[in-house]
């Protein structure tokens, strides 16, 4: 593996099978990432990051990650993670992509280090050879923290089909800044993209900036059924329900039983508890990342029993139907037993 700091606190991690093996996915899923951090409870953190880097070279894999203030895997990453080191990964997942778009005109909305899966899903395109016209728009707070900003440059320089624009909410000290300024908002995406009605919309970033744009968006009549967005957080909107069996909910008073077969443990708990919440309390280890039911690291199979699942796009009709939920937001419903 090979590491290049990007900026403060930001670096880029690539990463090879020791196998050899080529990696596939598409632009804009996602890996989970086991960490190790001997000062955690379980020796290990599983944190999601968005791939970087395009399927269509995929000799390698890269994921950049920037740590924040209270950050704990990406802080042990970026202290201790050297070439030659291996991690476990899980992935790809993700419904996040256009690979299966049938549009030919795009835009691409991020901000800050969320850029990630648009540079997946634009540097594939460009490398497949493909006549660009998307405009891709990223929001930094300073010019200085525009990540990828020379490499975005460059693409652009060579596919006129590219649009680049960038958004930042100050200048940097000394330096005078020429582009747009200010908080994202309706004026600015009626300069930079007038033609958006015409496009289909890719938008990842923190969830203010989400709820700004989709605000931005319908309020201008855009058909939000061409929108997409990709999201660790908490959802704020109603969720989907997906419930294994759609006619029970969990009981505040009712008691479940959960069978973990593998290892040979059996539990009660409230019928209100998850799966994930279960396992935990019984000493068992079932990786996950968001807890919100959208990255599917805790994707475990069920056997016999039912839970009521509500999800937010981290698991499959397919998958569902195979006897899988995610753990992190599944209720056990009277006895069920679970392949942990």
């Amino acid at each position: 593996m090979a590491v290049v700091p990007e900026m403060a606190d930001t670096a880029s991690f690539t990463f090879r099978a020791p196998s050899g093996a080529l990696f596939s996915y598409d632009p804009g899923q996602f890996l989970t990432l086991e960490i190790p951090t001997p000062d955690q409870p379980a020796g290990v953190v599983h944190r999601t990051y968005t791939i970087r880097s395009a399927p269509s070279r995929p000799r390698s894999i890269t994921i950049t990650a920037k740590a924040q203030a209270d950050s704990i895997g990406t802080r042990w990453m970026l202290d201790n993670l050297k070439p030659g080191m291996r991690l476990r990964t899980i992935g790809p997942a993700g419904l996040f992509t256009n690979a299966q778009s049938t549009s030919d005109k795009y835009l691409f909305l991020s901000a800050g280090s969320d850029i990630n899966p648009m540079m997946s899903m634009t540097t594939c395109m460009c490398n497949e050879g493909r006549d660009l016209d998307s405009v891709f728009i990223n929001c930094a707070k300073r010019p200085s923290e525009i990540i990828f900003r020379q490499r975005l440059e460059q693409m652009a320089s060579r596919s006129p089909g590219l649009d680049l624009k960038f958004v930042v909410e100050e200048p940097d000290p000394y330096r005078p800044w020429t582009g747009y300024q200010g908080l994202f908002n309706q004026l600015m995406l009626g300069l930079m993209a007038p033609d958006y009605l015409e496009r289909e919309v890719y938008c990842c970033g923190p969830e203010p900036f989400m709820t700004a744009v989709r605000e931005a968006l319908a309020g201008l009549g855009f058909d939000m059924d061409r929108y997409h967005q990709e999201s660790f957080g908490a959802p704020v909107e109603s969720v989907a329900e997906q419930p294994a069996l759609e006619d029970v909910v969990p009981d505040d008073d009712a008691v479940a039983e959960i069978h973990f077969a593998t290892s040979a443990v059996a539990t009660k708990v409230a019928e209100t508890d998850t799966v994930l919440i279960a396992a935990r309390a019984a000493g068992l280890n079932i990786p996950s990342g968001c807890t919100f039911g959208v990255c599917g690291t805790c994707k475990v199979n069920k056997t016999p029993g039912a839970v009521h699942m509500v999800h937010n796009g981290g698991i499959s009709e397919d998958d569902i139907e195979a006897g899988n939920i995610l753990a992190c937001c599944s209720n056990p419903i009277g006895k069920v037993s679970v392949d942990v």
